[in-house]
């Protein structure tokens, strides 16, 4: 059944609304003027050069690229046995294991962040990346144990019979048969980690220090004393990047059976 034509009109005007902002921050990231003006007075990639420029938030930069590398390597190790549990063994609670596990996704950010900030603090880890990785992880985590799970429970059992019928035991069946097959769900998993942490700001408000600063709190901060192109210039950037991972995500796996809807 094709959708008639209010239908379309509607979800037309339901775009147009969601993306009209994101098109009045292009326009203005090419703006030739000194502040946030719109329609901007001429148009210029000097903003862009300033961006490249700008010391503090090149250091956001690579610190968040670091920081987004390495939750992303580590939620995938734990959230690979962990999904492998859920999604192919048979076990009494394993219905409350998947609920607890996606328990962090029910907590508001800020509650989450003040108690890693209380938890990391007396122990000396505020400030330091082993403390962002792991606070970062708490979100990162349970998407990922979702999307694997997701893409194990796609895997064959029958492939797995076969293994063990020639011989090979579970640990070589699961390390050899399933995890390949699933390496797509483990490459998504990995993609949305990484852009979840990249740019998280709740948490890494609570954790980050003034000498480690991530992206999104180096763009914070400038938002705070400044209102010039230059960060509706970073803003495009992220953008276009945050596309391009769910570009990556969609042709490794798909979005929706990413999400667990398929």
């Amino acid at each position: 059944m094709k959708p008639g034509a209010l239908l379309r009109l509607c979800a037309f005007l339901g775009y147009a609304l969601l993306l009209a902002p994101g098109a009045v921050v292009l326009v203005l990231s090419f703006s030739a003027g000194e502040y946030l003006t719109f329609p901007p007075p001429g148009f210029s990639l000097r903003w862009y050069g300033a961006l490249l420029a700008h010391e503090e938030i090149m250091t956001g930069l690579r610190n968040s690229a670091i920081l987004a590398a390495l939750v992303a390597a580590v939620s995938l190790l734990v959230a690979a046995p962990a999904a492998y549990a859920v999604a192919r063994l048979d076990f009494p609670g394993r219905d409350t294991l998947a609920i607890l596990l996606a328990a962090p996704l029910l907590m508001p950010s800020l509650v989450v962040g003040l108690a890693l900030l209380l938890a990391l603090q007396p122990i000396g880890l505020t400030a330091t990346f082993p403390g962002l990785v792991l606070g970062h992880c708490v979100l990162t985590v349970p998407f990922a144990i979702r999307i694997m799970a997701t893409g194990l429970a796609t895997v064959p059992r029958s492939l797995e019979a076969a293994a063990a019928s020639l011989g090979a035991s579970p640990l070589t069946t699961a390390l050899r048969v399933t995890l390949p097959l699933a390496a797509p769900a483990a490459g998504a998993a990995a993609a949305l980690a990484f852009l979840v942490s990249f740019d998280e700001t709740v948490i890494s408000l609570f954790l980050v220090g003034p000498r480690l600063p991530t992206l999104p709190i180096a763009m914070f901060r400038y938002a705070e004393h400044r209102a010039d192109p230059l960060i509706a210039a970073l803003s495009v950037a992220l953008i276009v990047f945050a596309a391009l991972m769910v570009v990556l995500i969609e042709r490794l796996m798909g979005l929706t059976r990413a999400m667990g809807r398929a």
